[in-house]
């Protein structure tokens, strides 16, 4: 484990009483209230100093009124530093006023949109998207890409189209980690780390692995190709709870990651945990 507080990344709370997650009726597992206490407890020994909350794929229409529940929840609990809320990006220029009122709430740092689940392989590139993330910097907003690994290279077109914009790949483009296979994600991540802009989250690697007996020996190929592209300088740490709570305990994943970085140096693990995460999400 980390001899330090930490800073996570990537958590997702909600509480079903308030907002509708139409996704969760398929995943049984985590269909049910996931509230702050629970992530408290179930971080056990790990120390975590600041969080940072991603959006958890509400009904659309409530993206708000997500937000200001985790505004809510910072209050009672101000570790949580930053919000990653989603946004109507789709609209182009007509999504600067979602984007304006989301942009007035100083907790709030970036959007994500979960491009994975989106049945046009070609919708982040398509000319309103494109222009909606164009905007971000304007607003002083990142963007979360949250993909799967055959959506890599569009990913790459579309940052390409965005010079201006911060980017943060989570779940490191989730490769196929249960079959074992590397390419082409791993020539495909090495061309997107060559753009200056993005960076990269160690986070989500348990749910692509076979969730009831991976092994670390399974995520060492790709965390250490992360590494290789995008250096200590430019990766954080996530811990993608409670998504990842179908494969792991968040102790477990914590120190698997310590594990499969030993090698690495007590500054550059410090850049991994807390760092970067600080600078970029401006926590």
């Amino acid at each position: 484990m980390p001899n330090f507080p930490i800073v996570d990344t990537h958590l997702h709370i909600w509480d079903l009483d308030r907002l509708l997650y139409p996704w969760l009726a398929n995943v049984p597992l985590l269909n049910k209230n996931h509230l702050i206490g629970d992530y408290r407890r179930a971080c056990g020994p790990v120390a975590v100093a600041k969080m940072v909350f991603l959006q958890c794929e509400c009904d659309f229409a409530q993206f708000q009124q997500e937000a200001d529940w985790v505004t809510e929840v910072a209050a009672a609990d101000p570790r949580i530093r930053g919000i990653v809320p989603w946004a109507p990006l789709e609209k182009g220029i007509a999504a600067e006023a979602a984007l304006a009122h989301l942009a007035a709430n100083p907790l709030i740092k970036g959007i994500r949109r979960i491009i994975q689940f989106e049945p046009d392989q070609e919708f982040c590139l398509r000319p309103d998207f494109v222009r909606g993330v164009q905007l971000l910097p304007a607003y002083g907003l990142s963007f979360d890409l949250c993909i799967n690994h055959t959506q890599l290279a569009n990913t790459i077109k579309l940052v390409r189209q965005c010079e201006e914009v911060s980017f943060v790949l989570d779940h490191i483009g989730k490769p196929d980690i249960k079959s074992g296979r590397l390419d082409p994600w791993r020539a495909e991540l090495k061309e997107l780390a060559a753009l200056p802009n993005v960076h990269c989250k160690l986070s989500g690697l348990v749910t692509e692995a076979d969730h009831a007996n991976w092994t670390p020996a399974d995520l060492q190929p790709y965390i250490d190709h992360v590494i290789a592209c995008f250096g200590f300088d430019r990766v954080m740490f996530g811990g993608d709870w409670p998504v990842a709570t179908q494969a792991s305990d968040y102790p477990r994943w914590v120190d698997t990651l310590d594990v499969a970085l030993k090698g690495a140096a007590p500054d550059q693990l410090r850049k991994l945990y807390v760092t970067n995460a600080e600078a970029f999400y401006r926590i």
